[in-house]
């Protein structure tokens, strides 16, 4: 025991001697003065767990630092705490700012909007970007415009609000965000996105239009055996009157290339039952769609998908990766006759419940030059007119509207600016089933926080007030319809004595301009 004592660092060993001077002075003093042995009741415990620290061998810190490594632990815990609410300034934050989350909060409590003493940002600073204004404004819009989504394959069409609630599932959201969320929905009069997690019954209890997303485990129209696509289950369901759209998933922005992943802390016996799972096991949902493997595959499962849900419009979410598969589905869409009625563009800052890091911060494009590209093949292979194109990634403010919409988007979704209108703040424990405002967790402890009568006010405010503000953005730059936004319109700081307009740095590419080669 001594020899061991010996190969003890110099911290371990003051521990124990500090403990052995400890132990024995309490004991003399309590020898004369019997109380003074209550003493051992906080010294114990502190002497035992140290002595677990030192012959444990999992944590370096923790056997070299007996008792003193915890609070570099404890520290570590309330870190993100400390930074968010007495650190980080008005600008900082990831992956949004202090500015926008009470932007947002403001917003779905229609309280005052106005901002004192200008604005917090650098305008100098390269990527700031801006709109024109007119001196000869137009009126304000009464209300938003409405898309209508459906080509001349499409025997239902669907007219879309400008702003809706981008995919997030059952599961990766709780049962009361959910709930929150349709109810929002129902009363704004926008659409709700189920995620690839399945039609719950969640999505449905308010009666709000939904757009049902079919990911690559076919959750909700999944076989259990095999998990390959069911079409009978998916027919019951798709022909509910709520559903009024279909959008199959191939890939998101969060983790472009990788399936859905739902953590086992948050599979409980309910959602296991939704999707077709083992209760408590770690979800991953393929990052391949058995149905199809190439673009006339995907064409075709949008045109079966479409004739089982009874002619709903149908068709898919993706972020952009390799250019050339891109080109390859408006080749097919051309050769086949079979066109989407929709393509969601998810850029790759998009957000997610759980995900690799790597493929967060390093796989897929960004909305931008996503979004650009994706409406300049459209249209070079003539097909803008007919395909309606939605937004996804970091959307929150008018001027994100905007600015989507001059790129070439017909619509808009957003997911984390409807969090924050249930009351997210941004605590980033989204895959640990602790989320403390009750949003992604499924503890009853936390969710109960989480009125949905309350909340779900709260987002068809956010809703609304954000439309008002892009309308009165469009008025003030001199037009009053939203389809005259043009690359044009938009400013972006390259450098910091040099701006240039999307147009400039993006040249549209003319309609029709990629038939002719």
């Amino acid at each position: 025991m001594l020899n061991q004592f010996f190969l003890f660092n110099i911290h371990a060993k003051r521990f124990f001697i500090f403990s052995a001077i400890v132990l024995i002075i309490t004991g003399v003093i309590g020898f004369f003065w019997h109380p003074f042995f209550w003493a051992y009741i906080g010294i114990a415990p502190v002497v035992f767990i140290g002595i677990l620290d030192v012959l444990q061998t999992e944590n370096t810190i923790i056997r070299n630092f007996p008792v003193m490594g915890h609070f570099r632990y404890l520290s570590q815990s309330i870190a993100p705490e400390i930074h968010q609410y007495f650190v980080e300034s008005d600008t900082d934050g990831k992956p949004f700012t202090r500015i926008q989350r009470e932007f947002v909060n403001k917003r779905s409590e229609k309280n005052a909007e106005t901002h004192p003493f200008g604005t917090e940002l650098n305008v100098y600073n390269e990527q700031y970007e801006w709109a024109p204004h007119s001196i000869y404004p137009k009126e304000v819009l009464d209300e938003p415009p409405r898309i209508t989504v459906g080509t001349d394959q499409c025997s239902k069409p669907y007219n879309a609000a400008m702003l809706n609630i981008s995919a997030m599932s059952f599961g990766s959201l709780s049962a009361a965000a959910v709930r929150a969320l349709n109810k929002g929905a129902k009363i704004g009069g926008f659409f709700h996105d189920t995620g690839e997690g399945g039609l719950s019954p969640y999505h449905l209890e308010f009666g709000a239009d939904v757009v049902w997303e079919i990911g690559s485990a076919y959750f909700g129209c999944r076989n259990k055996d095999d998990g390959s696509f069911d079409p009978d289950e998916f027919e019951q369901k798709a022909t509910k009157e709520a559903v009024k759209m279909i959008e199959i998933k191939l890939s998101q922005g969060a983790k472009p290339g990788h399936g859905g992943v739902l953590p086992a802390s948050k599979n409980n016996e309910e959602i296991a039952e939704i999707r077709g799972v083992e209760p408590y096991t770690k979800v991953v949902s393929p990052a391949y769609h058995k149905e199809f493997s190439d673009s006339d595959g995907l064409l075709e499962f949008v045109q079966r998908l479409r004739e089982l849900s009874g002619g709903k419009p149908t068709g898919f979410k993706l972020c952009i990766g390799r250019k050339q598969e891109f080109i390859d589905i408006c080749e097919s869409i051309r050769s086949t006759g079979i066109k989407p009625d929709f393509i969601t563009v998810d850029g790759g800052e998009g957000g997610t419940g759980a995900a690799p890091i790597e493929l967060s911060d390093s796989i897929g494009m960004p909305l931008e030059e996503a979004l650009v590209f994706v409406a300049d093949a459209l249209n070079g292979y003539d097909l803008k007119k007919d395909i309606k194109l939605i937004a996804s990634g970091k959307i929150i403010t008018a001027f994100d509207i905007i600015r989507a919409l001059a790129l070439g988007a017909d619509m808009c979704n957003s997911a984390r600016g409807m969090m924050f209108a249930l009351g997210c703040i941004q605590a980033l424990k989204c895959d640990t089933n602790e989320c403390p405002t009750g949003v992604t967790s499924h503890d009853p402890s936390l969710t109960r926080g989480l009125v949905v009568n309350d909340k779900g006010q709260r987002v068809a405010n956010f809703q609304e007030e954000t439309m008002n503000a892009a309308m009165e953005i469009l008025a003030g730059m001199g037009m009053d319809d939203f389809t005259k936004l043009e690359r044009s319109h938009i400013r972006k700081r390259t450098e910091p004595e040099t701006f240039r307009t999307f147009e400039e740095i993006y040249p549209t590419v003319e309609r029709g301009a990629y038939l002719s080669n």
